[in-house]
């Protein structure tokens, strides 16, 4: 399973799901998500506009 994380400006990027951590609003609203750094040592947070769950076998274009 991914997660495929759309960002404000357009641009997009998959995530593995085990290392999603959170997915929600802060106190200015804004949709924030919560994830593992690619390098294993933390976590970080990013601003998206929506998510989607991709399953396997899915071909999305």
């Amino acid at each position: 399973m991914m997660i495929k994380y759309h960002y404000p400006d357009g641009d997009w990027c998959y995530r593995a799901l085990h290392a999603a951590h959170a997915v929600f609003h802060d106190k200015d609203g804004k949709l924030i998500a919560r994830a593992e750094k690619p390098t294993g040592d933390g976590l970080y947070e990013f601003e998206i506009t929506g998510f989607e769950l991709i399953g396997p076998g899915g071909v999305y274009t």
